[in-house]
């Protein structure tokens, strides 16, 4: 059975410091959802502390693209834009979709390139080899595009901060418009049209869909150039395509990005994994056997399963997989993309393992900075984004990882922690000079730095995050929504948490507490991973396991445990489908002694 406890003690069960050294805390403010509402309504109790207004809930249960989306008109520069790719379309001009390498960047080419085929234009793709050429737009790559026959480039996930690429296309009569989401400098690059909600002379309106990934504007765009062509009676003697089919492009680059999955992405995620289970993507359908997923990709599958195989080969292969597979209808191509992409994962997860073991050796030097920065030159670029998210992790505070080349040049990828916005610094830290090239979002970043200004970038973090980063760790705890027995939690326990899904960043899965229990068997499995066999005071057992464990105080505490002592586990509650199995269990993110 499941309950919520109230509890005047801001110490959720009473524990004020963990195994992992947190206090425990119920999220929200339990009178908020406890007021007139039956105490197992636990989805609504769900979305309430997720900021869900009370006379809003039946609009969150359900999030649909009709009750979220805006109208395109909103942003700036999109009508401009709609408007040179209904021109294009009509006079079937040469139009390439140069995308960044990520996942972001391959579903908003192939969100693009797939409408454009349906309205009759067959569009050309551009994605830059990640280590040859490095993030975003060169100029020498657009002008090579207008020499070829290109007269129009649309970028996507890239752009927002391409001065001088954007210049060169500019003098070089290239129309390019820009579709991204990374933060913006005061003063815009020189593009025919800019659709990027993170403009800083966007009212506060659009400024409230900062948040979309880049394939979610790319899909606002694909509306208001529909909408555009209808003005102009396009669709007088040809069907209107059908854009909600491309939503599961949508869904799959929004969870990927790590883009917040609260409004309008949470609709976009929500209706995406409905379009994904009818399978009408053959390079989807061919990546998720790949992925060797036996039911419909959930969110999770998004981000752990897909996501990281689309993203390998920018990462250790050829950067334009993702798109190629993505937007083939040639299910023998599709297969044997997929196929590649899976084998390039498998690599790419020894490359991160091994960078990941240097760069850990090189903490004990960042003790007490603001951002830890770590370097090396053996290090492959491909990699460095998945790291510095792992050490940001295990720090508790951002983390960049730069991987320097022969020529003392080097590139890092930064991850930040809520409450503090690291693409905003990384962009004084640009117009500072002390990086070369830079950019990102709140919790994500990019640079290009020579290897002696590292030194330089470790002091001006400090001096700019320093106190941001104190006050958002000394505001860290372990938030907490439910606590259950362990018979409690069963597979149907697991789907009415779902229910108030999809979960991410800005939309937290719900953490559940299982307890009191007593371990039954526990051991390592893997290289680090804690695995346990509990059982609760109502006789019933249960399985979980906590990733990369052994070697913390969590991980050898919960190993050397007598018989007789009792835990509060809490973690992430999932159904274990494997080999025809149905039963829940505790992915456990940290424990605390129950008195």
């Amino acid at each position: 059975m499941a309950t919520q406890i109230s509890n005047n003690n801001p110490s959720a069960l009473g524990v004020s410091e963990s195994l992992t050294g947190q206090p425990w805390q119920w999220r929200g403010n339990q009178a908020d959802y406890r007021d007139g509402l039956q105490p197992d309504d636990l989805m609504t109790q769900l979305l309430l502390t997720r900021g869900v207004d009370r006379h809003d809930l039946a609009r969150h249960k359900s999030p649909t693209l009709r009750d979220f989306m805006p109208d395109p008109s909103l942003f700036q520069d999109m009508d401009k834009a709609a408007a040179r790719l209904a021109d294009a379309v009509e006079a079937q001009e040469h139009i390439t979709i140069f995308g960044d390498y990520d996942v972001d960047g391959a579903t908003s080419a192939a969100l693009l390139i797939r409408l454009l085929g349906a309205l009759g234009l067959e569009a050309g793709s551009y994605i830059p080899d990640r280590l040859m050429e490095g993030y975003g737009p060169s100029g020498e790559a657009l002008v090579k595009l207008k020499q070829a026959g290109s007269s129009l480039v649309v970028t996507v996930d890239c752009g927002a901060m391409a001065f001088e690429a954007l210049d060169m296309a500019a003098k070089a009569e290239l129309d390019v418009v820009v579709v991204d989401h990374h933060k913006c400098a005061a003063e815009l690059p020189r593009a025919f049209a800019m659709v990027n909600p993170n403009r800083q002379d966007e009212n506060d309106e659009a400024a409230s869909f900062g948040h979309l990934a880049a394939v979610g504007v790319a899909f606002l765009l694909g509306a208001a150039l529909i909408r555009e062509l209808r003005g102009r009676d396009y669709f007088a003697e040809r069907e209107v395509p059908d854009l909600m089919q491309l939503l599961d492009l949508v869904a799959l680059g929004t969870v990927a990005d790590v883009a917040q999955l609260h409004g309008l992405n949470r609709a976009f995620v929500t209706q995406g994994l409905k379009i994904m289970a009818r399978r009408r993507n053959t390079g989807l359908e061919s990546l998720i056997q790949a992925s060797r997923l036996t039911r419909d990709p959930v969110c999770s599958d998004l981000g752990f399963a897909l996501g990281p195989r689309i993203n390998a080969g920018g990462r250790v292969g050829q950067s334009n997989l993702g798109v190629n597979l993505l937007t083939t209808s040639d299910r023998i191509k599709a297969d044997d993309i997929a196929r590649q992409l899976d084998q390039l994962n498998e690599e790419r997860r020894a490359i991160e393992a091994s960078v990941q073991e240097m760069a850990e050796e090189k903490l004990a030097a960042e003790e007490g900075r603001a951002v830890a920065i770590v370097s090396a030159k053996s290090w492959h670029p491909g990699v460095i984004g998945i790291v510095a998210g792992r050490l940001k992790e295990r720090l508790g505070r951002p983390a960049i990882v730069i991987a320097v080349d022969d020529d003392g040049i080097g590139k890092g990828s930064g991850r930040s922690i809520s409450g503090v916005d690291l693409g905003a610094a990384i962009i004084a830290a640009r117009e500072a000079g002390i990086v070369q090239a830079g950019g990102g979002h709140a919790m994500a970043a990019g640079i290009t730095i020579a290897e002696d200004q590292i030194d330089n970038l470790r002091t001006f973090l400090d001096e700019q995050l320093q106190q941001r980063v104190e006050t958002a760790r000394r505001g860290r705890a372990l938030l907490l929504d439910v606590v259950v027995s362990a018979g409690g939690l069963t597979p149907d326990f697991v789907t009415t948490l779902e229910g108030a899904g999809p979960y991410g960043v800005g939309w937290p899965g719900p953490r559940v507490v299982i307890g009191p229990v007593r371990m039954i068997k526990v051991d390592i499995v893997g290289t680090n991973h804690v695995r346990m066999i509990v059982s609760g005071d109502d006789g019933k057992s249960i399985k979980a396991i906590a990733f990369r464990s052994a070697d913390t105080n969590l991980g050898q505490s919960l190993l050397s445990a007598r018989r007789d002592t009792k835990f509060w586990l809490a973690g992430r509650a999932k159904v274990d489908d494997w080999g025809g199995s149905n039963t829940a269990e505790l992915i456990v993110d940290d424990a605390a002694i129950a008195s």
